[in-house]
């Protein structure tokens, strides 16, 4: 899902709380399996890397700091509290994922697409506040880039992906790597997913072009809604 639509998180983070793993932690394990599908498919975009240094260096920069800024967070957030953020966390990741174009759509006409130094000073900070929140939960962040890069100007899909991806994996890469120092990993579940999303992010990034896109976009956006459903009737009941 996350290779050829996004929206992994709307099926991995549930499963975990359902298995029983506590909300932070669920949150923090999840964040480091699928950050290894979402290295391990940037390879099959790396023909793609061909960007200047002085747009991707401070995207780079920002998302390292933003993504430990958020897992900081996320650490420091009483298990009660983010339980009750949940829901909104979910609300926000799938309204992000059901308008995702349009907000592209709308950012590409307003940024000169020239990309110069006011573009791209504005364009980091964005990709800060996106990294905070990525590094806090992660659902829509491939999203939020991907608007950012069409305000950047930048109109081939492909190689908008390639970057997309590198700046998700820079921000769940040190994410995941605070949560590991930190303890908040739950190992067992975590290597099973780690599994799972290396072969899913392999193999589907190769095959995204031949599958229904459409369909599956459907599919998330009824999964994510149901999963905000439900983790509000759970939250506030």
């Amino acid at each position: 899902m996350n290779a050829v639509a996004g929206g992994g998180s709307f099926v991995a983070f549930p499963a975990l709380l359902f298995t029983g793993v506590a909300p932070i932690t669920a949150n923090a394990t999840n964040t480091l399996s699928l950050w290894v599908g979402t290295a391990v498919s940037s390879g099959a975009y790396r023909n793609r890397l061909n960007f200047p240094r002085r747009i991707v260096l401070p995207l780079i920069a920002m998302s390292l700091v933003g993504g430990l800024a958020g897992a900081l967070l996320l650490i420091n957030t009483p298990a009660r509290t983010f339980l009750r953020l949940i829901p909104w966390l979910m609300l926000a990741a799938t309204l992000l994922f059901a308008f995702g174009k349009r907000l592209s759509g709308c950012l590409s006409t307003s940024v000169s697409h020239e990309a110069g130094n006011a573009a791209i000073a504005g364009a980091s900070l964005f990709e800060f506040l996106v990294a905070v929140y990525g590094g806090y939960f992660g659902g829509g962040i491939g999203i939020m880039n991907l608007a950012l890069l069409a305000a950047l100007g930048m109109t081939d899909i492909h190689a908008m992906n390639a970057l997309k991806i590198v700046l998700v994996a820079v921000i769940n890469g040190v994410a995941a790597a605070t949560f590991v120092a930190t303890g908040s990993i739950v190992w067992p579940q975590a290597l099973v997913m780690i599994v799972g999303a290396a072969i899913g992010g392999y193999s589907a990034a190769h095959f995204a072009q031949k599958l229904p896109q459409r369909l599956i976009r459907a599919v998330v956006i009824a999964l994510g809604s149901g999963m905000t459903i439900y983790f509000f009737g759970r939250a506030y009941r």
